[in-house]
């Protein structure tokens, strides 16, 4: 049994990266009010959570950035650093477990500089202000296709927001990349997932995520499998390339980690963006590039020396055997 990304989420969801997620590096860097609840929380990659009986000095304890009641005129707004520069395709405006105090609408603009934005930056509407109900995700698609570094978050007037995720495509800046070798499998440079067999532990998406894990929950963990077979995820990288380097990192993964792995790759181009389930199902016929390696606990496992040359590739399929956790996943190689 395979599992996707859900179908019933837009495709500007399903098909890029979160350019909004702290676990990335985004960072809030100004906000007028977070009286109630910093918007630090709003960037998490974990899904919003309700701790019924959770208080703290200012209050009901909530999961997401939360400004105080209004009483002047005005509204409330953040400023958000994205984790890179890339183009946004959509939001999610999430308002889970807000629903006495979620704000009624809300606004998005974005800019593009170097450092950080200041009163005579140029901001351009992404999003026009849209209504807002409680206890829900609000998906919406943005106006422009422009390339952006931060966005703005209007709330009217006030209230909490849950999560805000940003979905867009990350700009491969080619004066930066140049000819050489970049990390192709990263989400920073666009690499995502689209399906796997099993993610019953952990954080799947962090497997692509930068730097090394930090627990046993960093990273893309299977529960113990009792039949035949082996665990798999299929990865579409940032962008059509030859590999070269490949780590596999089990970080922490000490008696659980796999016994083996094997990477499979493929060139998808003619599949396009949004054929997720025909390419997982491609994914068992794909060539060899790193035929099966030993893993141990703990360890960076750098396998560059087994890549075989089969030309460029848009997607790989990391195999375990029979089960366990990967904390990283980091394919190397030039763009094609």
């Amino acid at each position: 049994m395979s599992e996707h990304v859900p179908a019933q989420l837009p495709g500007f969801a399903r098909n890029s990266v979160n350019l909004a997620s702290a676990g990335l590096g985004a960072k809030g860097i100004y906000v007028t009010d977070e009286f109630f609840a910093p918007l630090e929380r709003m960037l998490a990659d974990q899904p919003a959570v309700f701790i019924e009986d959770k208080f703290d000095d200012h209050g009901k304890w909530m999961d997401g950035w939360e400004s105080r009641r209004k009483r002047v005129l005005g509204h409330d707004f953040a400023v958000i650093r994205l984790a890179t520069a890339g183009r946004i395709d959509g939001f999610d405006v999430d308002t889970s477990h807000f629903t006495g105090n979620y704000p009624p609408a809300a606004r998005i603009e974005a800019c593009n500089v170097a450092g950080d934005p200041d009163d005579n930056t140029e901001w351009t509407e992404v999003l026009g202000t849209s209504p807002l109900g409680p206890n829900a995700h609000h998906y919406l698609a943005s106006l422009s296709s422009d390339i952006f570094t931060h966005v703005r978050l209007h709330i009217y007037p006030d209230g909490g927001v849950a999560r805000l995720r940003v979905f867009g495509q990350p700009f491969l800046d080619p004066a930066r990349v140049g000819d050489g070798d970049i990390e192709l499998s990263s989400a920073l440079n666009g690499g995502r997932i689209i399906g796997f067999s099993d993610a019953h532990y952990g954080s799947y998406h962090r497997l692509l995520a930068p730097g090394r894990g930090e627990n046993m929950g960093d990273g893309w963990e299977t529960s113990r499998r009792r039949v035949p077979g082996n665990e798999w995820i299929v990865v579409a990288l940032g962008a059509r390339g030859v590999l070269s380097g490949a780590v596999v990192d089990t970080a922490y993964f000490k008696g659980n980690f796999p016994d083996m792995c094997s990477i499979q790759a493929a060139d998808m181009s003619e599949f396009g963006t949004d054929a997720g389930d025909a390419i997982i199902t491609a994914s068992m016929f794909w060539p060899e590039l790193i035929s099966q390696q030993k893993l141990q606990a703990d360890h960076v496992h750098d396998l560059s020396a087994h890549i075989r040359d089969i030309g460029p590739v848009t997607h790989v399929r990391l195999n375990i055997y029979p089960d366990g956790g990967v904390s990283r996943l980091k394919l190397t190689g030039r763009i094609a």
